[in-house]
């Protein structure tokens, strides 16, 4: 695992990333949001909300949503996607809205940054009694030959994600549910180098390997059997969900 300081700098990296993170970034699956949000109404909070991608998607389904991210640049491309709702700058350890305030709170992509020991307490305070934790990561499908070598290709395991272990929660929280979704997003090439582009680990490269990256990421395409420089891509992807409900 990476250290604390290593995971901090590659949080801090989507700055640099904003727009181009929202243009490539994939939303998360109807089913996935309607599992995490079940029996659940009102007040919101899209924690780590980023440029906004699971906050349209509980705007979609009534909910009245507060968003915090750390980063100006997210939230600069969150207000104007969403100008309707409430952007504050924060982190999951310093929430800054009242206590026991929201009914749900929402976690995409986002929790393998946060200090745990910190974060739960201070999800609790600003949850009401009975109110739940969700979480949720987009992961691609590795499964897949050629999934499996763009992540070799683009460094994945260069950056921590938190994918091969069970998120941290706990007390005061009730036993964490999971449910997985499969699903395929649909782009173009320029959207699949866009989509590297947005990581983490590309973000934080100098330019020079930013570019044999990119290369490698063509020629993959141009030269897989499962792809051969195809104008639609499916890229797989499994999202692996996560609620907990806070005693209550």
């Amino acid at each position: 695992m990476r250290s604390r300081h290593d995971r901090d700098l590659h949080a801090a990296s989507f700055d640099r990333a904003a727009d181009v993170y929202d243009a490539s970034r994939p939303s998360y699956p109807a089913e996935a949001v309607a599992w995490l949000t079940d029996g659940r109404e009102g007040a919101a909070l899209d924690l780590g909300a980023g440029t906004g991608k699971l906050t349209a998607a509980l705007v979609d389904r009534g909910f009245d949503v507060t968003a915090v991210d750390p980063s100006p640049e997210m939230l600069r491309v969150l207000g104007s996607r969403l100008p309707g709702v409430e952007a504050l700058l924060g982190t999951a350890e310093r929430i800054p809205v009242a206590d026991a305030s929201q009914g749900l709170v929402t976690v995409a992509q986002a929790w393998h940054w946060v200090d745990a020991a910190r974060a739960v307490p201070e999800v609790a305070r600003v949850l009401t009694p009975g109110g739940r934790l969700g979480l949720v990561w987009n992961y691609r499908d590795e499964r897949v030959e050629w999934v499996r070598l763009l992540s070799e290709l683009i460094g994945a395991g260069d950056a921590y994600t938190g994918g091969e272990e069970q998120p941290v929660v706990g007390a005061p929280f009730g036993p964490l549910e999971r449910h997985d979704v499969p699903w395929t997003q649909q782009l173009d090439l320029d959207g699949l180098l866009d989509l590297v582009r947005s990581r983490s680990y590309f973000i934080t490269k100098d330019p020079e390997a930013q570019a044999a990256v990119i290369a490698s990421v063509r020629r993959l395409h141009a030269e897989h059997p499962e792809l051969a420089g195809a104008e639609t891509i499916a890229l797989p992807y499994v999202t692996h969900c996560y609620r907990a409900d806070l005693a209550g």
